[in-house]
């Protein structure tokens, strides 16, 4: 099994109280107010704003982020994280215009920076990963809000934690990130 370690500090540039983690926390608020800088020094993570990996998500890999801006973040809060697990096999996700896995259909084996150019429109309303770790963006070319999915089955956009069905592009997490 891959060890992930990830530390957050309270202040930027790696500055002020600090926290380290070595695996998924739903709740870090007891360990530190806010969160100006991370990072992390190994594995691949996905951090949230809120507890129980809920809110805004942000994907990150093996690095240094002095500030939340450079992970893209809205603002200084972070209340839970989740390590990804190391992942060598193939990706196979499929994709679905309804709920439910109704409508059209079209399966993934790789990334896909355009959805709209894929699918032909960019809602996706439900998915099934049958292999691998994936993330949906928000917009094209891998940009915007970010949505870690997992192997399983998402009969709805809520199920990954979206608010609206759009989805601009995808890609799989590889170890290269």
């Amino acid at each position: 099994m891959c060890v992930g370690e990830i530390i957050f500090y309270e202040d930027h540039n790696f500055q002020g109280r600090h926290y380290e983690c070595y695996s998924d926390c739903a709740e870090l608020q007891s360990y530190f107010s806010r969160c100006n800088s991370i990072r992390v020094e190994s594995g691949c993570w996905m951090i949230y704003e809120r507890s129980n990996y809920t809110g805004y998500q942000y994907f990150l890999s093996r690095g240094e982020y002095p500030d939340y801006q450079r992970w893209m973040g809205f603002n200084d809060t972070v209340r839970s994280c989740r390590m990804i697990p190391a992942y060598r096999g193939s990706y196979q996700l499929r994709v679905h215009e309804r709920p439910e896995f109704g409508g059209q259909m079209m399966e993934f084996t790789d990334n896909c920076p355009s959805v709209h150019d894929q699918f032909h429109y960019q809602d996706i309303h439900s998915c099934n990963v049958s292999e691998g770790y994936w993330l949906f963006y928000e917009h094209p070319n891998y940009r915007g809000r970010q949505y870690f999915l997992r192997p399983g089955e998402y009969r709805r956009y809520t199920d990954w934690g979206a608010m609206t069905s759009r989805i601009g592009s995808f890609r799989c997490i590889r170890d290269r990130y």
